[in-house]
């Protein structure tokens, strides 16, 4: 069978489709995982949340590159974990294998992504902006930020939800998860 015909079945609720699909993908991307993280029992972890991320979606998602959105899914929570080590190992480590094996359309997807990002930023208003790249790029605390310009803690939040609900909207919703990957949520 397809990964097409595969994921209408998976879609429907199938379990056999989704356990050819398991044993289809499973090795490549612990590979793939492996090959940027280092650590086989996390990187067991992370396909296996990726499955059954993939299972508890069946009935809602529509997939038509299967290959691409496993991988992709797997790469984003690979981020994930790298950013909840909390610099317990050195990013210079793990990030030179990022994005080893990238195929050039999720390459493409990637600097995309991060080009809307950084267009959505550089749009916002001037204090949001300030706001929310002190709280991103510098790592401040709301406490803090509000501290250096000023101003409330409330009012920081509020420039942050702002900025948040405009990167959402210029994402979309199919893209939205990929900025918690990034850790560019409240938290």
């Amino acid at each position: 069978m397809t990964d097409k015909q595969l994921c209408i079945l998976l879609h429907n609720g199938d379990k056999k489709a989704f356990d050819i699909l398991y044993e289809r993908y499973w090795k490549r991307l612990f590979v793939y995982a492996y090959k940027i993280f280092e650590d086989q029992l996390i990187c067991e972890d992370i396909v296996q949340e990726v499955f059954v991320r993939l299972w508890e979606r069946s009935g809602e998602l529509r997939i038509e590159e299967l290959e691409s959105y496993l991988f992709r899914a797997t790469k984003y929570q690979v981020l994930k974990a790298i950013r909840n080590l909390k610099r317990t190992t050195p990013y210079e480590d793990i990030l030179p294998h990022l994005f080893v094996d990238l195929s050039a359309d999720l390459m493409y997807e990637e600097i995309e992504t991060s080009q809307i990002i950084t267009n959505s930023v550089l749009a916002l208003p001037e204090k949001c902006q300030e706001v929310f790249l002190l709280s991103r790029e510098k790592d401040l605390s709301n406490k803090e930020i509000a501290s250096k310009l000023n101003i409330s803690v409330r009012t920081v939040e509020a420039h942050l939800y702002k900025a948040l609900k405009i990167l959402k909207r210029n994402l979309g919703e199919i893209n939205f998860w990929i900025m918690a990957s990034f850790g560019l949520f409240l938290e």
